[in-house]
């Protein structure tokens, strides 16, 4: 059996660790606290950025203090962040039914028609059952018992995963009168230059993807700060900055949130509050880090329709 050359450290030696290589602690009590409830491994993923492997030494004057304001900055981030994204689920949820209605048919989610891609419906069904299967809701249950086992689509759509129902929609077909080209009226909008923005299947979905895969990191209580996301969401043209950056980070993600936005109050709202964080944590992170452009606050407002 493989033998990990890393052994464990004590909660002690590991302080000892951080200040062999260059890091200022002042409070050894704030440090036993958070390496035995935040854990070393954890914070250190908000130090990268300050050390040097070349030597193996955190640059000067960096302190252990500072290392922890930015993991609460960041976990207060997530937790605004998956707040918002709740937001735009449930709007998003509630729209794909209303979308449905031109169908006329309860249980339309059993007919492969209205799908483009049948493998993929057929893939899709399949983890639509399972998530059924696995659900205690009440309303499910109530159709079990009362209505031989079908389930309405506007009772299905509340247990589907956010994953699930970007698969779904992104597999739905296209054209005047469908319920894609239905769904996506709800997202239209004018863009700063004052065009109006349908946005296409390839555009939309990529913005779901973006929202889900942000929520996961947040549910999963995973850094934000410094991160390349592993999806990039298209852009619309006056959002993009250039020259483009080598990944995906927070802004690109935000603008996939913005244009999703249930309602411009909710929005407005949610950059409020953001902005107020910013300002409680001022000096502690980088808004470069996360891919903001200088004039990021001018790409955030969501002009009237």
């Amino acid at each position: 059996m493989y033998q990990y050359p890393k052994k464990f450290l004590s909660v002690e030696q590991l302080i000892q660790k951080l200040i062999d290589s260059g890091m200022v602690i002042t409070s050894l009590s704030e440090a036993r606290t958070a390496l035995t409830t935040i854990g070393y491994y954890r914070l250190k993923g908000y130090s990268f950025h300050k050390f040097d492997s070349s030597i193996k030494k955190y640059v000067k004057n960096t302190t252990f203090s500072d290392v922890l304001k930015l993991y609460y900055f960041d976990s207060e981030l997530s937790h605004l962040i998956f707040s918002y994204l709740t937001q735009i689920e449930i709007a998003l949820r509630t729209r794909l039914v209303n979308s449905f209605q031109i169908t006329q048919d309860a249980l339309i989610l059993n007919d492969p028609s209205f799908f483009k891609d049948k493998n993929l419906y057929w893939k899709n069904y399949t983890n639509i059952a399972s998530e059924i299967n696995r659900s205690n809701d009440i309303f499910i249950e109530h159709n079990f018992n009362n209505y031989d086992g079908a389930i309405p689509i506007w009772a299905t759509v509340e247990i589907m995963s956010f994953g699930t129902i970007s698969k779904i929609i992104k597999n739905l077909k296209t054209g005047n009168k469908s319920m894609f080209s239905i769904l996506v009226q709800n997202y239209k909008f004018k863009s700063n230059a004052g065009n109006e923005i349908i946005p296409s299947k390839d555009m939309f979905t990529s913005w779901l993807q973006a929202a889900s895969v942000m929520r996961n990191i947040c549910a999963h209580n995973s850094r934000i700060y410094n991160r390349s996301i592993s999806v990039r969401p298209q852009l619309i043209y006056s959002d993009i900055i250039r020259p483009q950056p080598r990944f995906c980070g927070l802004y690109q993600i935000m603008l996939s949130m913005k244009y999703l936005s249930p309602t411009k109050e909710s929005w407005d709202n949610f950059i409020y509050s953001f902005k107020q964080l910013l300002g409680k944590y001022s000096g502690i992170y980088d808004i470069y880090s996360m891919n903001f452009p200088d004039d990021w606050e001018d790409h955030f407002q969501l002009p009237t329709t």
